[in-house]
């Protein structure tokens, strides 16, 4: 039997599922907001796993997969384990669908955050001292920025291998290799030896199906694979990208694609094209190397010097198997 497990000096007991507060946070208004954390326990011990989204306040698709997976059925019965459930974590950026704070801070450039510093380091704080501590592994949602659309993918560290045994479990679509970031919830994380991976789908303040499919269907994958939940979903066999590169506008005008996001190209291939407002092709875009398209602009307008299409590389001679 599991032990009890207190976030922020509220317990849940093994068996029992609840809401707690990670902490209140206090507007120039005086107006107090709060970060709800759902928290549903078995009685069996097992592994214990944070789903959390949010973290940008206009990053809809995550919190309508965590919504999702906390509605369904054999997660709300688990047969071991714990299941730490944050849908939205940046509650202020969230109520104005910003990015950022209102102080202009990025919540995940401000870990590991300070108990006395701006509203962003304070819930970073609380994540690294409540949440942390009482998990073993997570996975953290996001979604493409303005107009970016990213295909549905896992990000981690192929050179720690229990990154790619959780993405192996997560099974996305595409895993790509990515080091961590200075003042992110996933660096800080891994200093704990707790994996956080990132999944990215879609774009902001749009919901994306397909991406909030692939989400779900992760995020029940991984709790079966822990022997969390009896629900079996068919894996995908996942595409390893161990590098990558923007494809930039060299002319200004309007872009149309010719691919699908997702889609594997190869060296020459036509992606797109960029045509002048008064008529005339101006430039022909073309895929610098063999890949995928990981995430596209989705802006009709773009000038010189735009990021239009991410393609995904696969460096054959060190992939990484799954």
């Amino acid at each position: 039997m599991q032990g009890a497990l207190s976030i922020n000096g509220q317990r849940v007991e093994p068996g029992e599922s609840k809401t707690v507060i990670l902490n209140s946070y206090e507007l120039h208004t005086k107006t107090k907001l709060e970060i709800p954390v759902k928290v549903i326990r078995a009685e069996k011990s097992g592994p214990s796993v944070l789903l959390c989204a949010g973290m940008h306040g206009e990053e809809t698709n995550g919190v309508e997969i965590v919504r999702k997976v906390l509605a369904h059925e054999q997660v709300l019965k688990l047969r071991r384990g714990t299941l730490v459930a944050i849908p939205v974590i940046n509650v202020i950026s969230f109520l104005f669908g910003s990015r950022d704070l209102p102080d202009g801070r990025d919540l995940n450039r401000c870990f590991p955050g300070s108990r006395k510093g701006s509203i962003g380091s304070r819930i970073a704080y609380d994540l690294m001292k409540h949440i942390i501590p009482v998990i073993d592994f997570g996975v953290d949602f996001h979604t493409g920025g303005a107009k970016i659309n990213n295909y549905p993918q896992l990000r981690c560290v192929f050179s720690f291998p229990d990154n790619v045994s959780i993405a192996e479990k997560f099974s996305a679509p595409l895993v790509i290799d990515s080091t961590y970031r200075e003042g992110t919830f996933r660096k800080e994380s891994a200093k704990k030896n707790k994996p956080i991976l990132v999944y990215e789908g879609g774009e902001s303040m749009r919901f994306d199906y397909q991406a909030i499919n692939e989400g779900v269907n992760g995020c029940l994958r991984l709790l079966h694979g822990y022997n969390m939940i009896n629900y079996e979903v068919p894996p995908n066999k996942p595409v390893m990208i161990t590098g990558s590169t923007w494809v930039r506008a060299n002319e200004s005008g309007l872009f149309h694609m010719n691919v699908n996001n997702g889609a594997r190209v190869k060296k020459g291939d036509l992606l797109g094209k960029i045509v002048s407002p008064y008529g005339p092709i101006s430039e022909k875009i073309v895929a610098p190397a063999d890949g995928y398209i990981v995430g596209l602009n989705n802006q009709p307008v773009v000038n010189q010097g735009d990021a239009l299409i991410h393609i995904g590389l696969q460096d054959e001679g060190n992939s990484v198997s799954l």
